[in-house]
């Protein structure tokens, strides 16, 4: 299973979202320095290490900003610590206002 339908799977199961895009930018981290990526440190923007994450869902009513962020990295810690280098997390509740 690859990193993506993990991080889909886990986030489903425990949020249970209304909406949920899992997004792998990678790509466009390509050139970037990184000092696990190779002698020279240049990332090459292959694999699944930078997702952005899409997500409404009332379990993340009542929280703020922080909260929603603490408990995607709390559900996810394992992915981030093997390989996992970034994750940018736009999480809501039902009703709020997304741009997506």
């Amino acid at each position: 299973m690859s990193r993506q339908n993990r991080i889909e799977a886990a986030l489903t199961e425990r949020f249970q979202p209304e909406r949920l895009m899992v997004i792998n930018e990678s790509h466009l981290h390509a050139g970037h320095h990184n000092s696990d990526s190779g002698d020279d440190g240049s990332f090459d923007g292959t694999g699944e290490t930078h997702f952005r994450i899409r997500i409404i869902a009332a379990a993340f009513a009542g929280m703020n900003r922080l909260e929603r962020h603490r408990a995607v990295n709390a559900l996810l810690k394992d992915e981030l610590e093997s390989g996992l280098h970034a994750m940018a997390v736009e999480a809501s509740a039902p009703g709020e206002a997304t741009r997506w």
